[in-house]
């Protein structure tokens, strides 16, 4: 048996507590947006122009102990030692002994994009072995299909693809959505994303998929226009890149933008309104695909 202790922290604290709850004794201690999922959620995508927040205004931090005695005393030690004046409450549930690896993989079936279109992943036997079958496995960065947003943007690809196209993937992650447009038929394809992380995923993930795609840091240069941009990111950063992503869209291009919720479409409307006219391509539960066209 295991116990799992979860408390809200300011930024000021959160990477303090952290590091405290390790020297009383956690095993493992995760650090998640507390707003993560409603319109507040902060993105912490450094893109250029997005403010720099030291982690999350309001963070939950969530430890993982062995049994022990006294656990409150030692999160509340752990709080007074990094300073936290107001003491938060603390949520502790017990959490059984599992064989993780197989309750991990039992999460990750795989997924339905439509009948052309299977994720799947590596312990498993594709379903309809005549489809395109994205070889994938949950890691380190987004993108395992199973999110709304990234669904909308694989059925986007699926519709837009014709062959030989040129396509940005902004934002790639784990590359799932730039190793699909290139198994869909585009003609070359580029990722960019700026976790080095993500890059070294998406690498790995496009060999076991045995396709080729072009990898940059968002550090780089971008100055090329593609016939297909998709960006499958969040509200703020996409309002922060609207000019870039705007002009990376060649004339009779098609761009594709997910990461929003439904009550923020109107923001990111108004964000590239200057440069491109965007409309709601399709919604899923609560968020939506923007798309727009350049003549």
């Amino acid at each position: 048996m295991w116990l799992s202790a979860a408390l809200l922290a300011d930024a000021a604290h959160a990477d303090a507590l952290s590091d405290a709850l390790m020297e009383q004794g956690a095993i493992s201690v995760s650090v998640e947006d507390a707003l993560a999922g409603t319109p507040a959620e902060t993105p912490q995508f450094g893109e250029p122009g997005s403010p720099e927040t030291p982690l999350w205004l309001h963070s939950r931090v969530v430890a993982l102990f062995a049994p022990m005695d006294d656990l409150s005393g030692r999160i509340l030690a752990a709080c007074h030692a990094c300073g936290m004046a107001d003491l938060p409450d603390i949520a502790i549930e017990e959490i059984a002994e599992q064989n993780w690896v197989q309750l991990t993989q039992a999460q990750f079936e795989p997924i339905r994009i439509n009948d052309r279109l299977w994720i799947v992943p590596t312990w498993h036997d594709a379903p309809d072995p005549a489809a395109i079958n994205l070889i994938l496995d949950p890691g380190m960065a987004f993108g395992t299909g199973s999110h709304p947003t990234t669904r909308l943007c694989l059925e986007w690809l699926v519709e837009s693809i014709r062959g030989g196209e040129r396509l940005l993937d902004y934002g790639c992650g784990s590359g799932i959505l730039a190793i699909a447009a290139a198994k869909l038929g585009a003609g070359s394809v580029l990722g960019i994303d700026i976790d080095d992380n993500a890059l070294a995923a998406a690498r790995d993930n496009a060999e076991k998929n045995q396709v080729t795609l072009e990898l940059r840091h968002s550090r780089e240069a971008l100055g090329e226009t593609f016939n297909l941009v998709v960006a499958n990111i969040l509200t703020n950063p996409l309002c922060v890149l609207a000019p870039l992503l705007a002009a990376r869209v060649a004339a009779g291009g098609r761009i594709a933008l997910s990461g929003v919720l439904e009550s923020q479409t109107e923001l990111v409307l108004a964000a590239y309104a200057p440069f491109l006219s965007l409309c709601v391509g399709a919604t899923l539960d609560g968020w939506v695909r923007l798309e727009g066209d350049r003549p």
